[in-house]
């Protein structure tokens, strides 16, 4: 006989998840183990402060990265190691400091690479595909 034990989680990971910045939580969210079904409920209605969370921050940091369209790694080489607001992440995108601009480039220049890599793998790959397509039909 075996018992169906809850599956739960940790706080850090449970905000995370919700992409909330933990210290900013309720003590009670930071004090225990959140269930599976604690953390669904938390997702499909989510309770004041979680939406206030998620609007006004104090946002974690791939938050922050995210939202000002550069890496964690850009965020850690301009200095900024603490949770921003939406209203500190606001006035960075609307009066850009040389850094920002610097980030932002750099990091579009990296996904555009990706990108290119992507496109030239799948290409070689539809080419090998085709060529054995080929090599099928001729045996």
């Amino acid at each position: 006989m075996t018992s169906e034990k809850s599956q739960s989680m940790k706080p850090a990971t449970a905000a995370k998840k919700l992409g909330i910045y933990l210290p900013a939580a309720p003590q009670e969210f930071q004090d225990g183990p959140i269930s599976r079904a604690q953390f669904d409920e938390l997702q499909a209605n989510p309770p004041e402060w979680l939406v206030d969370l998620r609007r006004n921050g104090p946002h974690p940091r791939p938050v922050v990265a995210q939202k000002l369209n550069i890496s964690i790694s850009g965020l850690t080489r301009s200095g900024i190691t603490d949770a921003l607001t939406t209203a500190e992440i606001t006035a960075l995108l609307a009066a850009p400091p040389a850094w920002l601009v610097e980030e932002r480039a750099s990091f579009a220049a990296v996904r555009d690479e990706a990108k290119r890599v992507k496109e030239a793998e799948a290409k070689k790959a539809r080419k090998a595909a085709q060529a054995e397509q080929q090599a099928n039909k001729q045996s």
